[in-house]
């Protein structure tokens, strides 16, 4: 069901608000009049992010916090409901990464990257459900990844949060259409590589500058499709074509895909420059309000990468269905 108000009346709650998807999707439903409030770790970003959905448009509200903490992410709830008078969107966006081999990442790194990811949406959703209900149903949005439903080297934490992220996804909406709550609807983003501030704030110890493998998309792809899941909600929505692409290999020949999508992930998520480790904001906020990443360049010259990696994606795939449809007939 979608939202039960229009977006110029609506109140939308955004998790990991302080820079990326989730600014530029403030931005977007600020630009709508719809009435924002945002959450994440780095206060001064928050504000400042805040003021200008206001410059744009939009009802803002401000509200830093840590989405690893249940009770924290309850007072944000309850902090809209105050501001607001209601709740009828809520988006999960905060993720944070640590990158390098799986066993070579901290393990304090590692399980922090399930919290905030996958714990830190469990969280979000337990607190907007009742505030949902409320206010005569809603929408939640999970911002999940196209590794929710494929998966690349060198980001095991990750990978694993994404998938569990969806797996949670399609259960709570089962559990809500059984038990006779249709009017809240969840959905799942899943984003290809996004041009934002991500890569340089990852975790590292792979010793080796990370950069995103091509083609990389601006933010403003997911942001367009979260506010179109607000509005017309789905199961799942891929944002950006590659993910759509690669999604479609994984599910018809996996195991090609999975050689393919590691060899390319291997050559294309390290730049050369040489990194000593790093934590980076798994534990410490670092967001400064920017959307993007600064990977503009690497998203027109390498482009090029993604196309020839896309094409021999495509290729499988059809070759595989070719295959498959050749041994369906000699089956007969």
């Amino acid at each position: 069901m979608p939202l039960t108000r229009r977006l110029t009346d609506a109140v939308v709650v955004i998790t990991g608000a302080s820079s990326g998807i989730g600014t530029t999707t403030a931005y977007a439903l600020a630009r709508r009049g719809t009435a924002v409030v945002l959450a994440a770790r780095s206060d001064p970003a928050l504000h400042r992010v805040a003021q200008r959905c206001r410059e744009l448009g939009g009802r803002a509200a401000a509200v830093p916090t840590d989405v690893t903490d249940p009770a924290a992410v309850e007072r944000l709830a309850e902090q809209a409901v105050a501001e607001f008078g209601r709740i009828d969107g809520w988006v999960n966006n905060a993720a944070v990464s640590a990158v390098g081999l799986f066993d070579e990442i901290p393990v304090e790194e590692f399980r922090r990257v399930l919290e905030v990811n996958l714990l830190g949406a469990a969280y979000g959703i337990r607190a907007a459900l009742p505030h949902l209900a409320a206010a005569g149903g809603g929408v939640v949005v999970n911002n999940a990844s196209v590794l929710a439903e494929v998966a690349m080297p060198y980001q095991s934490a990750y990978n694993a949060t994404k998938h569990g992220i969806r797996g949670l996804a399609d259960t709570v909406r089962q559990e809500l259409r059984v038990t006779g709550r249709g009017d809240i609807s969840i959905c799942t983003v899943l984003p290809a590589t996004i041009d934002t501030p991500f890569f340089r704030h990852a975790a590292n110890h792979s010793g080796r500058e990370l950069v995103p493998p091509p083609p990389v998309y601006p933010p403003e792809v997911v942001a367009q499709t979260i506010v179109r899941m607000l509005r017309r909600p789905r199961r799942e929505a891929y944002a950006g074509g590659a993910s759509r692409l690669i999604g479609l290999q994984w599910r018809v020949a996996p195991a090609l895909a999975e050689r393919a999508l590691g060899w390319y992930a291997h050559r294309t998520q390290f730049g050369p420059a040489a990194r000593l480790d790093s934590s980076g904001n798994v534990f410490s906020p670092d967001a400064a309000a920017e959307r993007n990443g600064g990977w503009h360049g690497r998203r027109r010259h390498l482009v090029r990468m993604g196309a020839a990696f896309g094409l021999a994606a495509a290729g499988t795939a059809v070759g595989t269905v070719a295959a498959m449809t050749r041994r369906g007939r000699t089956d007969r």
